[in-house]
């Protein structure tokens, strides 16, 4: 079943920006890498799931609702980090946390406290004190205390130390393993290979790839063809290398990273 649906999803703001014809589909229990560079339109694509945005042509839905005309149905129940957090600055961590409680109706069910000792946070500085780790932090145990089934995250990791960055790839597989949905943007390449079962990438607005992170490297696949002296160090070669022999050449094929396949999706071009 999918929870999580974009179908040929359009929104033009003139000048080539904007996102067209964008189509993809979430299923229950996985996990969905979301790649592109800054202005392909991974936020803007968000933000029609959230509801924030009005489709000119298309539609997108989560848990078989129109993600518009149910959009306050929607962010009720689903955890969401925006890629920019905003925070009322004059309250204190802990102060937010409880007002989003009470928004949320969360009883003794809240996640809070075993999510504040995940994170080694300490809520209770005043926010705009607070580091853009600590606020990263602050928005993760926000967008998960009431437990959601469907979770989308914008950039989650920014700001985070790599131990921390860690901690949550461990958490992201732990949620997925209860049947959690994820659709996670990230610039992160470990991050995604570490967690997800799918991957879409997007280019200057419009979806290139969609596929398993296993499926991307299988068409993506280097072959080197080595000529040695004679067949026994050909033989040699190759076992120690993984190749295959003919004679006095071995050929190895070697699979390429997330971040190479990327690349080479861009070719080098960047997005404004």
């Amino acid at each position: 079943m999918s929870m999580i649906r974009v179908e040929h999803l359009s929104r033009d703001y003139g000048g080539g920006k904007g996102v067209f014809d964008v189509s993809f589909s979430i299923r229950q229990g996985e996990t969905f890498g979301f790649l592109g560079p800054n202005g392909a339109g991974k936020t803007t694509t968000i933000r029609h799931l959230m509801g924030f945005l009005r489709p000119q042509s298309g539609k997108c839905f989560i848990n078989d609702m129109d993600c518009w005309e149910k959009r306050d149905r929607i962010q009720s129940d689903l955890g969401y980090v925006p890629g920019e957090i905003s925070f009322f600055d004059d309250m204190t961590g802990t102060e937010y946390l409880s007002f989003m409680e009470k928004y949320r109706r969360i009883g003794s069910d809240s996640r809070k406290k075993e999510l504040l000792d995940f994170f080694e946070l300490d809520p209770a500085g005043r926010i705009k004190k607070m580091s853009k780790g600590m606020k990263q932090k602050l928005g993760l145990v926000s967008a998960m205390m009431h437990d959601p089934q469907i979770l989308i995250f914008d950039e989650p990791t920014s700001g985070l130390d790599p131990l921390m960055q860690s901690k949550f790839v461990e958490l992201v597989n732990h949620e997925r393993e209860q049947g959690k949905t994820i659709l996670m943007s990230s610039h992160m390449f470990e991050e995604v290979e570490r967690t997800c079962d799918h991957v879409g990438i997007i280019r200057s607005g419009r979806m290139i790839a969609v596929e398993t992170v296993e499926a991307l490297r299988e068409r993506h696949v280097r072959a080197y063809t080595v000529t040695l002296s004679d067949p026994a160090t050909a033989r040699a070669f190759a076992k120690d290398f993984g190749g295959k022999q003919d004679d006095c050449r071995v050929t190895v094929s070697t699979r390429q990273s997330l971040e190479e396949i990327f690349m080479s999706y861009y070719g080098g071009e960047k997005d404004a």
